[in-house]
């Protein structure tokens, strides 16, 4: 199979300019082409391609040194495949399509972010297998707390990824349906649907009686199986198959949705999810994923 490396500037780079002179200056576009001798770099504003590659694990370990060295992205992918053949973006939600974990800055407002985060951090690196129960753990320690701390949040402290925006409106310019699929909270994910238009959301229900959180999820928990059936039952509710989706995520409970996609991307992740990717975005923005393909 041939495959096009591609390489990615970084997501302050890609956001300062349109110039693709000024994200690959000329020393790092010979330092692009010396990864293949011989072969020609062709640029776009957000990208750099150096098409129809032989991919061997001395390229491999040379794009890794590459892109480690210059903060850059550098990628492979087929160089048949572009980004219409896709029908829908399924995104998490939490250090994915936002900077921030929602439930930690929840803790936060009761002096408990330290120990929720510690939970949030090990359940994401896979340490924790049960994701069930570290949620439940974790939304315990919220009990007695005023929901307003939700809106505080949500108005305060949530901010989209770099790119979200732009990735967003490039996908759903091409007819691309959205699903936005988080082990996190709907206070979050149904305000995010309304200012992004997303198609679909799924999450997690926080109990609230007499404006209180309970410490309680109520329903189903919004696990890695439930993640996985939402994109295969949400592709075909738009007549799509889940190998038609495009899965983005961070963390070891994304790692079973990413797996039946048809691209996945790991988004700023843990070394789990990076290893296991199609592709891993550690410096660029998330609409890195438009310039991942060709156009023509």
């Amino acid at each position: 199979m041939a495959n096009d490396l591609v390489i990615l500037g970084s997501a302050s780079s890609a956001a300062s300019s349109a110039t693709p002179t000024a994200v690959f200056p000329s020393h790092l576009q010979a330092a692009i082409g010396a990864l293949v001798p011989g072969a020609s770099v062709t640029l776009t504003p957000g990208a750099a391609r150096i098409a129809d590659v032989v991919d061997t694990p001395a390229l491999r370990a040379a794009m890794s040194a590459f892109a480690q060295q210059h903060e850059v992205d550098a990628v492979l992918v087929d160089s048949q495949r572009r980004l219409a053949d896709f029908r829908l973006v399924a995104m998490d939600m939490d250090s994915t399509l936002i900077t921030i974990e929602c439930i930690d800055e929840i803790a936060d407002y009761c002096g408990l972010k330290a120990e929720v985060s510690a939970i949030t951090e090990a359940a994401m690196r896979g340490e924790i297998k049960d994701f069930n129960e570290s949620l439940t753990r974790r939304v315990a320690l919220l009990k007695g707390l005023d929901a307003s701390a939700l809106e505080k949040v949500f108005d305060e402290r949530l901010q989209l990824s770099p790119g979200a925006e732009n990735m967003l409106r490039g996908v759903q310019s091409l007819g691309m349906r959205t699903l936005l699929v988080s082990g996190g909270f709907t206070f979050f994910t149904e305000r995010l649907k309304t200012r992004l238009n997303l198609d679909v959301t799924r999450a997690n229900t926080l109990e609230i009686v007499d404006g209180k959180l309970t410490g309680r999820v109520l329903g189903e928990i919004v696990n890695a199986q439930v993640k996985a059936r939402t994109v295969t039952e949400v592709a075909a509710q738009f007549g799509a198959r889940a190998d038609q989706a495009i899965v983005m995520g961070d963390g070891s409970n994304d790692l079973q949705m990413m797996e039946i996609a048809g691209l996945s991307v790991a988004f700023r992740a843990k070394p789990v999810v990076r290893e296991r990717a199609s592709v891993a975005f550690n410096y660029a923005g998330l609409d890195g994923l438009l310039s991942l393909f060709r156009e023509d």
